[in-house]
């Protein structure tokens, strides 16, 4: 189990938001964390705990520069993800992006597109390429969510549907939409089928907020699963302190 850090970017600044609040205009976004620091500030620091696979995550538009701020502070250090599709991909990995991560563009109109998938694969290669599985709770299962996480698709995330993605993919990111930003604790029965079903490194992402949940996470998936946490860490204005989350995690 390693801990992934995390550079999310909208509006150009490094914030901590609610997901679920995205909206196209940005008129009810629920911010709990604006930095004062630079992109740059935090893939140093991160660079200098030797801390790798970290996520930085565009919402919305206008963040390209401050990505490429972060992807030259750190070259090789770092993903990037948030509207990257085959037409960019490439251009994110010559800034300096160990892999691009994909969601909105391989899912569209409600089902996985197929084609999208195997072009951009075929540009970065597999080893190179993480696909962000952003899921909420629907009767008892999960289903990736799109278009800012307001819609669901018809593509169930279970043992089944991974099997199928894993061969396009060098990882798996997880975003649990309904605990995302929260600090409401780990979802426990998603991050327990994961640990079972993947068999790719995967990350899950989502409502982690102490010590307690790390080690609760820890013993439901046998350590199986990477986790990364933002809003609850004292670099994004939270209570749990980020070295302390590294001490742990190198610990075990």
């Amino acid at each position: 189990m390693k801990f992934r850090p995390c550079i999310d970017l909208h509006q150009g600044k490094v914030k901590q938001i609610v997901g679920e609040t995205l909206q196209p205009d940005d008129s009810k976004v629920v911010e709990n964390f604006v930095s004062e620091h630079t992109p740059a500030y935090y893939a140093g620091m991160y660079k200098d705990d030797g801390l790798t696979g970290g996520h930085v995550i565009m919402l919305g538009g206008g963040n390209e520069e401050a990505a490429a701020e972060a992807l030259r502070a750190y070259p090789g250090g770092l993903q990037i993800g948030g509207g990257i599709n085959a037409g960019n991909a490439q251009q994110y990995i010559d800034l300096g992006a160990s892999h691009v991560i994909v969601t909105s563009y391989i899912f569209q109109d409600g089902k996985l597109n197929w084609d999208n998938l195997e072009a951009v694969a075929a540009i970065v290669g597999p080893q190179r390429l993480v696909i962000d599985l952003s899921c909420k709770e629907k009767d008892g299962k999960y289903y990736v969510v799109t278009n800012q996480w307001r819609t669901f698709s018809d593509f169930e995330v279970n043992r089944e549907g991974i099997a199928r993605l894993e061969p396009y993919c060098a990882e798996l990111l997880i975003h649990a939409v309904d605990v995302e930003g929260k600090r409401e604790g780990v979802q426990e029965r998603l991050a327990a089928s994961l640990a079972e079903w993947t068999t790719i490194p995967t990350t899950y992402a989502g409502g982690a907020r102490s010590l307690d949940d790390l080690a609760k996470f820890r013993d439901i998936t046998g350590g199986r699963l990477d986790i990364t946490i933002g809003s609850a860490l004292d670099i994004f204005g939270g209570q749990l302190s980020y070295r302390d989350v590294l001490a742990y995690c190198r610990s075990i």
